[in-house]
């Protein structure tokens, strides 16, 4: 089976099926999500929440689904469909220009994950930060968590954070979601299509079956989130380090979405005591799985990689990977969720003639 006879389905197809797919493996996930968001911004200390079990039933328990574990799940909503819609159609677009120009085919894939996964953050990034904000604070007026954040709903949410930190704000940690983001994409795309070609040339022919679709998806995003799990602890450690030598008026006021930023309080968020001893910085990208060891050595810096270099020479390879195990099974479900309604969606629309018609004439 050569590679120049894959199937090139209409790019609205494959927007379509990626938006479809995408959506449905964020929203599936959603829950832990905000378990591990609780885990990385809790402003407590000690921490309020440690294990990743007992995080979830404590937020079950106290605040329920629709207000607890699904909190933030309309920007999450409103950023990954839209956001994989771009993702799919400048993944095919690049993926195919590059080929047909003669570039190597794994090489396609890697830049064209690389491409896809940027154009697709000034989509994603806005989305994720007040996801995360809604995930820290749970339901408004929340009794059972202090955040920092009360807002009414993801509308006030948005409106507040323009009006009073600017509307910059919502692209908080853009540059340490790239730093992640970006290799993971690639790698994942690299990984997936090198499977799949593979998986059809073992099968002898274009359809692989449900067995193989679930396996090169999985594995895909599995060994990808493995690879990057160093990029995942440095960021998640610059975004979520308790820095106890720094009092939250100073890190409020160099960052304006840092857990405790009320220097400049709107009416839909509570305003800290300036005289708290340390903060917790959020991380408002997808969600990391590392939670930092305590009496882990403070990154100083925003270097991605300065961190790298920091935590390996103090930590050694297992501080570079911590996290990985959790790390593996959230993109292996992520990603395998993902890719696999990718191509079930992608199916259904080449064997429906209508939509298939209506499909080919668009283009």
């Amino acid at each position: 089976m050569e590679e120049e006879e894959e199937i090139r389905h209409p790019y609205v197809h494959c927007m379509l099926a990626g938006g479809l797919g995408g959506t449905s493996g964020d929203l599936l996930m959603h829950s832990i999500d905000t378990v591990k968001t609780r885990q990385q911004g809790d402003p407590h200390i000690p921490p309020k929440y440690t294990s990743l079990s007992s995080s979830y039933l404590k937020i079950f328990r106290q605040e329920g689904i629709r207000r607890g574990l699904y909190s933030g799940v309309t920007p999450a909503f409103l950023g990954s469909f839209p956001g994989t819609l771009i993702f799919f159609g400048c993944y095919e677009y690049s993926k195919r220009h590059l080929i047909d120009v003669g570039m190597n085919h794994s090489l396609a894939y890697l830049a064209s994950g690389f491409l896809a996964d940027l154009a697709a953050s000034v989509v994603y990034v806005p989305s994720e930060v007040l996801k995360t904000r809604l995930q820290l604070q749970g339901r408004y007026n929340n009794p059972h968590f202090k955040s920092g954040y009360n807002y009414r709903s993801t509308l006030h949410a948005a409106r507040t954070i323009i009006k009073d930190e600017g509307f910059a704000a919502l692209f908080y940690g853009y540059r340490a979601t790239l730093f992640r983001d970006l290799p993971f994409s690639a790698l994942q795309f690299a990984f997936y299509e090198q499977e799949q070609t593979w998986a059809k040339q073992y099968v002898g022919s274009q359809d692989i079956g449900l067995g193989w679709e679930i396996v090169t998806a999985t594995t895909a995003g599995g060994l990808a989130g493995v690879m990057t799990c160093p990029l995942d602890v440095v960021k998640t450690r610059v975004q979520t380090q308790v820095n106890p030598t720094e009092g939250a008026t100073k890190v409020a006021s160099s960052n304006p979405s840092a857990l405790s930023a009320g220097s400049r309080s709107g009416p839909g968020s509570t305003k800290l005591h300036q005289t708290q001893p340390s903060v917790r910085m959020i991380s408002t990208s997808s969600p990391s799985t590392t939670i930092p060891k305590s009496g882990s050595v403070t990154l100083d810096t925003s270097s991605v990689f300065t961190g790298l270099k920091l935590v390996y020479k103090t930590e050694g390879l297992a501080g570079c990977f911590r996290g990985v195990g959790p790390r593996f099974v959230w993109t292996s479900v992520q990603s395998g969720t993902m890719l696999v309604l990718y191509q079930v969606i992608l199916k259904q629309l080449e064997a429906h003639p209508l939509v298939a018609g209506e499909g080919n004439a668009a283009l």
